[in-house]
């Protein structure tokens, strides 16, 4: 038997106006974790999308050799049906139904009459759950467990189809640090089972961790494969296949210019919208001057976008009490508009579910926070906010044929350069940017720090949330720690450390423990 188990050659995907991917190769051994790694927009998924018939034979040019065979799938269907599950990052599961429903979604446990058997249905998932590493009740609605457990019943349903290559895109992407370890391991673990899997990820920390081999994947061609055994197979290695060049720093330098102060918070605290006597966040204060970049750390659960969105005209949250200063002057913020209005501007960390509106194009997505600014008595001038729109994909470098392209249809780091393009058009004081460069590639982050440097150097004050340590410690003059919705700690940049961190963010928790 050849320990090859994928063979894809010549791979060529055509969509109308642009070649998605051109005459790309890859080979994957048997039992081996291969990384494929990419700019946003590279072809990654598209690739994928070939391999698993998302993207049916016939509408690719090229030739996809599986397990020794030739392989011509027409649907998912086909390719599961030889052991081939793609795992999304977008999650595909009912939130109403219960794990095990979830898992043999499909793939029903029948019994006589062909009625479907509970019993053996809820049996057999709570074996597949404890493949993975899960100790949940089979019948136990998945819309109650947090998304790292969703992701391991993902991994359990694609173990219910007998999976011999497992496909994951992007799966540590809204994983807190644990989760993503726990998902690490569990890959590992099936790989001493025999089974092969593909992990398309931007962390190229955890890649350089757990992959065996790595394919980079440029303007939709394979620029080569790594043996990340070797000593040169290092993440600088890595970035210089993807983006074409080295990144001397991966962040951009610059000078504080800090003034006064913009933003201040005092005594913050929010209920939960639902669950009665449950404080979110919970007294918390910070400020924020001028000129400045300011960061908030803290676990997943923490209250970090809580925080940010209650201040955003309370759109999460109730019972929230607290001040707010602008300039010194105390302001009141009952609504998003209001918010806006005060010059204060939140960029979500789900930009599709909340930052944009994907069926609509750039123009409309770039103006729908400062319409204002193009209408008179009612009418938007459509010529103005073509102009705007055009001197954005401009100057924020989005890669697009026109700002009349579908926002849906764009990569995540040009969607991502989109909702920030929305809010500084509407020349906001104050900038809050939850997770900005959650689900992109080092080139596309690159970019956004260099727009966050643009930001403050024109006298904005920008607020960061981020789960990656690193890019706090890269692009912030002074980070807040937030643990179980209180401020933990304040820490200028030069006295801060990975270390330092952690022990702020969990300082309560041992506290408690104690």
């Amino acid at each position: 038997m050849s320990n090859t188990i994928l063979e894809m050659r010549s791979i060529t995907k055509t969509f109308p106006g642009v070649k998605a991917l051109q005459d790309v190769n890859l080979s994957v051994e048997r039992g081996e974790i291969h990384a494929i790694c990419g700019e946003n927009g590279a072809g990654k998924s598209t690739l994928m999308k070939v391999l698993s018939g998302v993207y049916p034979h016939g509408t690719y040019d090229g030739q996809i050799g599986f397990d020794g065979t030739l392989a011509e799938f027409s649907s998912i269907n086909d390719s599961e049906a030889v052991g081939i599950v793609i795992i999304h990052q977008e999650l595909a599961l009912v939130p109403y139904l219960s794990v095990a429903e979830n898992i043999f979604l499909g793939n029903e446990q029948r019994g006589r009459g062909g009625l479907i058997d509970w019993n053996h249905t809820n049996s057999e998932a709570a074996k597949l759950l404890a493949r993975v590493g899960l100790d949940e009740n089979p019948t136990t609605p998945v819309g109650q467990l947090g998304v790292g457990k969703q992701q391991l019943i993902e991994i359990a349903k694609a173990l219910s189809k007998e999976v011999k290559l497992l496909i994951l895109d992007e799966p540590t992407a809204a994983l807190n640090d644990t989760d993503s370890e726990h998902l690490l391991d569990l890959l590992r673990h099936l790989k001493g089972q025999g089974i092969t899997s593909i992990m398309i990820s931007h962390k190229l920390n955890e890649i350089e961790k757990i992959a065996d081999r790595t394919t980079i994947i440029r303007d939709g061609r394979t620029i080569e494969t790594l043996d990340m055994s070797e000593p040169t197979s290092t993440q600088d290695r890595i970035i210089k296949g993807m983006v074409g060049r080295d990144l001397e720093h991966r962040y951009p330098e610059r000078t504080p210019n800090i003034g006064e102060e913009v933003l201040r918070v005092e005594n913050w605290t929010v209920n939960h919208p639902t669950q009665l006597g449950r404080v979110v966040v919970d007294g918390a204060s910070f400020d924020v001057r001028a000129g400045e970049v300011v960061g908030i750390a803290g676990l997943m659960g923490a209250g970090r976008t809580e925080l940010a969105m209650s201040i955003f005209g309370r759109s999460y949250g109730r019972d929230i009490t607290g001040r707010v200063y602008k300039r010194g002057q105390e302001i009141k913020i009952r609504s998003v508009s209001e918010a806006i209005d005060h010059g204060i501007a939140y960029a979500t960390e789900d930009r599709k579910k909340y930052g944009l509106n994907l069926i609509e194009d750039i123009k409309r997505n770039i103006s729908a926070a400062g319409l204002p600014k193009l209408s008179s008595r009612g009418w938007v001038n459509g010529n103005e906010e073509i102009k705007v729109a055009e001197e954005y994909r401009a100057s924020m470098n989005i890669k697009a044929p026109s700002v009349l392209s579908v926002v849906g249809k764009l990569s995540g780091g040009n969607q991502q350069k989109v909702v920030l393009s929305k809010w500084i058009y509407t020349d906001a004081d104050v900038l809050i940017l939850d997770e900005p460069t959650r689900g992109i590639d080092v080139g596309a982050k690159y970019e956004i720090y260099t727009i966050i440097n643009r930001l403050v150097a024109a006298g904005k004050a920008v607020v960061v949330i981020s789960s990656e340590l690193p890019e706090l410690l890269g692009i912030c003059d002074r980070i807040y720690t937030l643990a179980f919705g209180r401020i933990t700690g304040q820490v200028p940049v030069a006295e801060a450390s990975q270390e330092r961190l952690m022990a702020l963010m969990t300082q309560e928790k041992e506290q408690e423990q104690a």
